[in-house]
């Protein structure tokens, strides 16, 4: 009988980096062993083989949409083959949240896609990559693992859920109030959690104009703080205005506003130029989450991530803002009013920034 085939993609970052000296774990170089090299002496369980392919070596701080462009395509060709039980990418911690997001936002694996990084280099004296790639291998070989999962330091987070939290810590991730699915420990799997995308499965009908030679929609994320101006939201539009084919045209504008996604009066007053200009304005949170006064601007991405059949395509604004209460407050100004003030009417969403923006990319292309 032949054996499953685990599909391992090598992209680089510390996992595959290199220091000086073994004692230093942090003044090292990304991205310089081959994944062949990571993959020596781990242990597989009975029935599997490992195949493996060095699609980049990089530092995932410089990863570009052709890097996600051949990272979608050589997953989704893994995980066509009937005889690939798992796919395993090698991936620097910087954007592997990004990255995990899109892979199970586009693709919606029904098989397990294990992105697994560290926070040492290979050649530090107490490296974390190869506990890390251990806990990949195991998930890989559990009966009914599905969707894109990130192991780290023992907990194993859902891809459309994990986000950095810390810049050389070994436990660096986390996923909000969310918290880990599971927990590997011993060699025991607890899991408290579904698996990503358990449910109707869905079809990546976003993959085709994704692999497209065509630029996907340009999104740009900044944020608000105290003291803004707004002169870069009229500086894009400016830009924007002048273009002269040389760069994707400005498409969307994802904001990490303070608090609970609210935004500077000044900031508020350069966006809404922006939406009459024609860009898609969502809002975020800076601090990492937020409870959006109406429907969340990305909930028909949201739902096919947690394998519901989504909802239709929709920004959300006009919901955001006729959601918002109407009672008067004691200074006598509505609760409606005083929202438009912070907000600007622009649609939220409870996602990260970084995840964020890649919603509103892939809501732009699904809309045309």
């Amino acid at each position: 009988m032949k054996p499953r085939i685990i599909a391992v993609i090598g992209t680089g970052g510390t996992i595959a980096g290199r220091a000086q000296n073994p004692g230093d774990a942090l003044n090292y170089r990304a991205a310089v062993r081959p994944v062949q090299d990571l993959l020596a002496g781990l242990a597989l369980a009975p029935g599997l083989a490992i195949e493996a392919q060095q699609l980049a070596q990089i530092d995932s701080k410089d990863v570009s949409e052709a890097h996600w462009r051949a990272l979608l395509r050589a997953v989704q060709h893994q995980l066509e083959r009937p005889e690939v039980q798992a796919v395993l990418v090698t991936h620097g911690t910087d954007t592997l949240e990004e990255s995990a997001f899109l892979l199970q936002a586009v693709l919606q694996p029904t098989k397990p896609v294990l992105l697994v990084g560290a926070m040492r280099p290979s050649t530090a004296l107490l490296s974390d990559g190869a506990q890390n790639l251990a806990d990949a291998l195991q998930l890989a070989a559990t009966p009914g693992a599905r969707g894109v999962l990130v192991p780290c330091a023992g907990r194993i987070y859902a891809g459309h859920e994990v986000r950095k939290l810390h810049p050389h810590r070994l436990e660096a991730f986390g996923a909000g109030d969310a918290g880990a699915l599971a927990a590997l420990a011993g060699g025991r799997l607890q899991r408290w959690r579904p698996w990503p995308g358990e449910g109707p499965p869905q079809s990546p009908r976003l993959l085709p104009r994704l692999l497209a030679a065509a630029p996907w929609p340009r999104v740009e994320w900044l944020s608000s703080h105290g003291a803004q101006s707004g002169a870069l939201v009229r500086a894009l539009l400016l830009q924007r205005a002048q273009a002269d084919g040389s760069e994707a045209p400005l498409r969307g504008l994802v904001v990490a506003g303070t608090g609970n996604a609210t935004l500077h009066e000044a900031l508020a007053q350069a966006l809404q130029q922006a939406e009459q200009a024609g860009v898609v304005v969502w809002r975020c949170s800076r601090i990492g989450a937020c409870v959006p006064a109406g429907p969340d601007a990305a909930r028909w991405v949201l739902g096919a991530l947690l394998g519901g059949a989504g909802e239709a395509l929709d920004t959300g604004a006009d919901d955001a803002a006729d959601a918002t209460a109407t009672a008067p407050t004691s200074e006598g100004t509505s609760v409606a009013a005083t929202a438009k003030v912070a907000t600007g009417g622009f649609a939220a969403t409870a996602l990260p920034a970084p995840q964020a923006r890649l919603a509103l990319q892939l809501h732009l292309l699904a809309a045309g």
